[in-house]
């Protein structure tokens, strides 16, 4: 679609607890606009009165009906058109906050070739699931982390947009570190 080379789009994916929302949040300090992946499935649940459940258990059961009903490629398509207008008000620097799937994954790279990098947030599994059990908002115990990780893996797709990211950031240290390594990412794409 668009071939401004000017124009760069950076997608952060990662499992639940890697950090991706922080990793989104400091390019939003930096100035950047996100696009987020999950704001999708919130403004539809909302447009069609579906109750959103403090547990996330709403949210996910609608995510993955949405993707089996209106297709895989359903949530990314939203995120095409958001990003779209962002451009086309002038945007250069886009943040794409939550990519989910394989599918989602080829379409953006069809749709916006030489413009996408794609960074993975990773951290080691037992550090990540002690992490969602003491977040703030939504903690899960360890049956439900394990239950959500099977999801994202087995009906999500979510293994492939890591495996081929682009760039990975271990997240096992502090935040300042990893603003650190964003930032030496960010600079080998000229983002």
């Amino acid at each position: 679609m668009m071939n401004d080379g000017n124009i760069k789009i950076i997608a952060v994916v990662g499992m639940s607890g890697s950090g991706k929302s922080v990793v989104v949040d400091y390019l939003t300090e930096k100035g950047f606009p996100k696009v987020y992946f999950g704001g999708m499935i919130y403004k539809e649940m909302k447009r069609r009165g579906i109750e959103i459940t403090a547990d996330g258990e709403s949210e996910k059961r609608f995510r993955e009906m949405i993707r089996e009903t209106e297709g895989k490629d359903w949530v990314v398509k939203q995120v095409i058109e958001e990003a779209k207008n962002l451009i086309n008000a002038g945007q250069k620097r886009i943040v794409l906050d939550g990519l989910y799937s394989w599918t989602e994954y080829k379409i953006l790279k069809k749709e916006f070739p030489g413009q996408l990098t794609v960074l993975a947030v990773v951290v080691p599994k037992a550090l990540r699931h002690f992490r969602v059990g003491k977040r703030p908002e939504r903690p899960f115990n360890t049956k439900e982390i394990q239950e959500r990780d099977r999801s994202e893996v087995e009906n999500l797709e979510k293994g492939g947009p890591i495996a081929m990211a682009d760039y990975y950031v271990l997240n096992d240290e502090s935040v300042a570190k990893l603003h650190d390594d964003v930032d030496v990412i960010l600079d080998r794409i000229e983002f």
